[in-house]
């Protein structure tokens, strides 16, 4: 049985919302550790990102060291302790990708942004990275939008999926 991590009365709303909301994603998944991982994609993909606190909560809740939970969140790029954007995109720039345009592609997504990779839009809602590979070199140049993988993405396209994206943040 996880011990159940006592909170200073000093922590902030903001804190006891966190400690709710990590509660609930474990509710799902079981505390048990071999639910680490995807308890932590989950409270990435809830909070936009996995602070110092999100990770002690976690390791009390799967009776874990918390050395060890922060050993995973930095060592899958696809985690991590920046805060990231409603959607993440991520740009493969192998060597296939590159020579079949990811330097136009990203310039495009910069452009269209106001944002360099490795940054997030202002209003939270877009995170550019570069990924390494996603698997789809026989239809370069490749991205993922969060967890969906686009191949032969061009400049045009860009510009009509970020489009497609931001009116359904109005919208939605």
């Amino acid at each position: 049985m996880a011990m159940q991590l006592d909170l200073p009365d000093t922590v902030a709303e903001e804190g006891a919302e966190l400690v709710a909301a990590i509660d609930d994603i474990v509710a799902r998944h079981g505390a048990k550790r071999g639910e680490l991982l995807p308890i932590l994609q989950d409270l990435l993909a809830e909070r936009g990102e996995i602070s110092d606190l999100a990770m002690q909560v976690v390791a009390d809740r799967l009776g874990a060291a918390p050395s060890e939970v922060q050993g995973v969140v930095t060592f899958y790029s696809f985690l991590g302790v920046e805060k990231r954007g409603r959607h993440v995109i991520r740009l493969c720039h192998t060597l296939s990708c590159v020579m079949a345009g990811t330097r136009d592609v990203a310039a495009a997504l910069e452009d269209e942004l106001g944002i360099p990779f490795g940054g997030t839009t202002p209003d939270g809602m877009f995170t550019l990275e570069w990924a390494n590979c996603i698997g789809m070199c026989s239809t370069p140049p490749a991205l993922l939008l969060d967890a969906e993988a686009l191949g032969g993405v061009t400049p045009a396209h860009v510009r009509e999926v970020i489009a497609a994206l931001r009116a359904e943040g109005v919208h939605g």
